[in-house]
């Protein structure tokens, strides 16, 4: 069950094991009219116990790298494929993106962002519906359709993988990068340079 927006989600036991591992069901936040929609796999320990994505030490590396590519998080639209907390923070089962993908397509066709990008290979590979080699395929750009219309969707490393692995880092940064250039010239967002 969603609110009329369609960007929230209030209740759903679709997953018994995530059910009983979460502690709230985490939806998506930022502008419903953002030009960027970041994706992510699902919630984590912080995640769960604050009710909003990527706020942990991965949350701090995308938000430093947002601004270090002249954008702001609350510029950007930020959700999970899966919206609770899988247990022991393991990937979400097929049958769980399975489970939440409508979710998560009413909320790309009701954002209608510019420019998916999906942090990680759980939800490069769930949106594209293929195997994706994340560090090579950084930056690249794939239309996936979303209600019968094409939706531009670029891969992207996880935050996360800049912390274990710090050559990611300029990965990570430079596909940022593109993502912001992406939307530059096609619609109206600003960017933090602008002012």
């Amino acid at each position: 069950m969603s609110n009329m927006d369609g960007l929230t989600v209030t209740e759903c036991r679709r997953c018994e094991a995530l059910c009983e591992s979460r502690s709230r069901i985490v939806n998506g936040v930022g502008p419903a009219d953002a030009d960027l929609l970041f994706v992510g796999e699902a919630p984590g320990a912080n995640e769960d116990e604050q009710g909003e994505p990527f706020v942990g030490r991965s949350g701090d590396v995308l938000d430093e790298t947002l601004r270090d590519v002249g954008l702001d998080r609350g510029d950007v639209r930020i959700t999970n494929c899966v919206r609770c907390r899988p247990p022991e923070n393991r990937d979400p089962h097929k049958e769980e993106l399975a489970n939440c993908r409508s979710y998560l397509e009413t909320e790309i066709e009701r954002v209608d962002p510019e420019l998916v990008v999906t942090l990680g290979k759980v939800p490069g590979e769930h949106l594209l519906e293929r195997d994706v080699a994340v560090t090579g395929e950084a930056g690249d750009v794939t239309d996936m359709t979303v209600a019968g219309r094409p939706q531009p969707v670029m891969v992207c490393v996880h935050p996360a993988a800049t912390l274990y692995d710090p050559s990611q880092k300029e990965t990570f940064r430079s596909t940022l990068e593109k993502a912001a250039e992406f939307t530059d010239g096609e619609s109206g967002q600003k960017r933090l340079g602008d002012f």
